[in-house]
């Protein structure tokens, strides 16, 4: 069989797209081939963009885990796609090989993607999709429609189900009041293990008075896929706009999904297309108060503020969420909760959206049980976390991967994160009611979980570190850092709140090994022998864990373990080594690295990350974290201390006039560097 590819190039400008470069994202090529999608999201629900005209490829829900697909694990739910839309044009399905100029375009501001293309000699088309910010479960399409000629246009509201989804089942009603029909094309189904009911709703949104509206026909194809559709027959120069409002819900969410995904979307529709418009852009331009500038680079501007979208899009304040790898684009790495988030996606939330870090943390807090189990199984005291967490807080890395048992440090990060929100937000209550209790148990861990041989020898053995090619060694210098660190932030927790420290605390960190090469350079473990790794390890250190202060102890470490960096690791290696850099004040070398952190890791057509060069697995949102943290605490120099966000200023890279952190913290203040101070 033949192969046919379409390519789409863009020639010309279409109205209605925001022109600032600062704030959109175009797809320059589109080859379906080669194409990975955009997400909307709304911290709750994740919609993916599709090369299809007026389709989306997943929708992935927030903190709905099933056991299906690989690994013996849970992963995350790809619920019904329940925004799809069809168009037959003259009785014509419309697909790829029916259009031109087909253009999509990202608008971060409002988070907002829109398409548009032209269906030969007939129509123009204008498809804007979005993940409601101020609705959390509800999703929202609205299609515009000129024709160039008299055309008949048959628009299709469609619900799809994966095939992973169990005893499907599709509704169809009207609900009839005085002023207006509310129609509800709905589907209800199980997760693969039948865990979940899951359950989607959407209506659609005329903008013809009550009476004047089209006939609406349903027509149901099979147990995966029905729809609601309806004629209209237009004149050359005619304008014609409708909406689509849908909400999905699960058991996760509402013990009564089905009709609480109903009653969302009862509630959007009769909100309007305006109102709900008005209210998602009103919470997006208030997320945006929160923001990095950087004057004098157009390119970098747009980057940076890609991974601010992702962050802010794949995280909500308010719940008890974290953040997988990969956010909500799809089901990388099954979804679950790495030290991605608190290592590498959370401080650029906790500076610039504390009340977001804020649902992280309460994440962990509420698997803190678990916690405590997963030690007591293995032998040590407190709370020792899973490498790998999903919704229940246990071990959900696969059994090939030794990560699960042997990758401790996670433990150390989680303790961090809490004592980092504490630093910024000085919120007393949460440290009594939240910190505290973590950091308790946290250090309790480490305090068992050392071995004791002696005066400075009280190690950390039988651990995979943050370079995972190195498994099942002895002192790994991050691993035994981290546990020095937070030992210590166990017993300032307890001195803030007016509590007895265990003494034990200080006195095993203390005695906790950083081991050494004879020439000085820090050793990443016992037995390492100047292999290349993974990702940075003894660099961390430096930072975020400010161990090693000394800058010729830091620029030794450096000059060791840059060469040593494989080129095959993931991005987050290099935006460590970048803000390292850029703190030494050398600041063309950390824009080298800041720029290899994600630039080889853009995949088609919009430039998403991959978590690899050369990789095909994104969104990988660790990788904008890491990115993000090079050019807020390496070029913008801010520190987070015990007196909150401070900001030390270090030179700029050349092409960059200014670069501003704009309502960071509690208190929402702006730290500014130019170029020359």
């Amino acid at each position: 069989m033949k192969t046919i590819l379409y390519y789409f190039v863009f020639f010309i400008p279409v109205a209605g797209f925001a022109q600032d470069a600062g704030w959109t994202i175009e797809a320059k090529t589109i080859d379906p081939n080669n194409y990975y999608g955009v997400t909307v999201a709304n911290g709750m629900v994740g919609i993916v963009s599709s090369p299809e005209p007026m389709k989306v490829k997943d929708v992935v829900l927030n903190g709905v885990y099933d056991y299906y697909q690989r690994g013996r694990v849970s992963n995350i739910l790809k619920t019904f796609n329940h925004i799809n839309m069809n168009l037959d044009v003259d009785g014509q399905r419309i697909g790829l090989k029916h259009i031109r100029n087909y253009r999509q375009v990202l608008d971060m501001k409002k988070a907002a993607l829109t398409t548009t293309f032209e269906v030969g000699d007939k129509l123009m088309v204008k498809h804007t999709i979005m993940a409601l910010q101020h609705l959390p479960y509800t999703a929202l399409a609205i299609i515009e429609v000129k024709a160039k000629r008299a055309v008949k246009i048959t628009p299709m509201s469609v619900i799809e189900a994966p095939n992973h989804l169990v005893d499907v089942r599709n509704l169809y009603s009207e609900i009839d009041r005085p002023h207006v029909v509310i129609p509800l094309l709905t589907s209800v189904g199980k997760s693969p293990s039948g865990k979940h009911t899951v359950a989607v709703s959407n209506s659609i949104i005329f903008t013809e008075p009550h009476g004047q509206e089209p006939d609406l026909i349903h027509e149901d194809w099979d147990y995966n896929m029905h729809l609601v559709k309806f004629n209209k027959d237009m004149k050359a120069g005619d304008t014609y706009t409708f909406s689509v409002v849908a909400s999905a819900t699960s058991t996760e969410h509402y013990k009564d999904p089905l009709n609480e995904a109903e009653r969302l979307t009862i509630f959007a529709k009769l909100e309007g297309t305006q109102r709900l418009l008005q209210h998602h852009e009103a919470a997006w331009e208030n997320l945006w108060k929160s923001d990095i500038v950087v004057e004098g680079d157009v390119q970098a501007q747009k980057d940076i503020r890609f991974g601010l979208y992702h962050l802010y899009s794949f995280a909500r304040a308010g719940t008890a969420y974290s953040l997988s790898p990969m956010g909500l684009s799809g089901l990388g790495y099954n979804g679950h909760v790495f030290w991605d988030t608190e290592l590498w996606m959370y401080p650029p939330l906790l500076v610039l959206q504390p009340d977001i870090a804020k649902s992280l943390l309460e994440y962990r807090f509420q698997r803190l049980e678990a916690a405590k189990q997963n030690a007591f199984s293995h032998g040590y005291k407190g709370a020792m976390f899973p490498w790998e967490s999903s919704d229940e807080g246990t071990e959900d890395t696969p059994v090939w991967a030794l990560t699960g048992p042997f990758q401790h440090h996670i433990t150390g990060c989680v303790g961090w994160a809490f004592w980092k929100y504490y630093q910024v937000t000085k919120d007393k209550t949460w440290l009594r009611e939240r910190g505290y209790p973590v950091l308790k148990e946290v250090a309790d861990f480490w305090a068992s979980r050392v071995e004791r041989k002696g005066s400075g020898r009280y190690e950390i053995n039988n651990v995979i570190g943050a370079n995972e090619w190195q498994e099942n060694i002895d002192n790994n210098a991050f691993t035994n850092g981290m546990a020095i660190t937070v030992l210590r932030y166990a017993t300032q927790a307890a001195k803030e709140l007016a509590l007895e420290p265990n003494a034990d605390w200080e006195h095993v960190a203390q005695n906790i090994p950083i081991l050494k090469f004879p020439d000085g350079t820090t050793k990443e473990n016992a037995t390492y022998t100047g292999v290349d790794i993974k990702q940075a390890d003894v660099n961390l250190l430096a930072y975020p864990l400010e161990i090693v202060t000394d800058r010729a102890q830091l620029e030794k470490d450096l000059k060791y373990y840059e060469p040593r960096m494989s080129p095959e690791g993931p991005a987050m290696g290099n935006s460590v080594l970048a803000t390292l850099y850029a703190r030494l004040g050398q600041s063309e070398k950390a824009y080298e690295l800041f720029v290899k952190t994600y630039k080889p890791n853009e995949v088609p057509p919009f430039g998403v990350l991959a978590e690899t060069a050369g990789g095909t697995n994104p969104y990988f949102a660790t990788g904008a974290g890491g990115m993000l943290q090079a050019v807020i605490f390496g070029f913008g120099g801010l520190s987070i201390s015990d007196n909150g966000i401070v900001q030390s200023s270090k030179p700029l890279p050349k092409k960059w006039k200014s670069v501003q952190v704009k309502g960071a913290g509690v208190d929402k203040k702006d730290f500014i560097v130019k170029q020359g101070n």
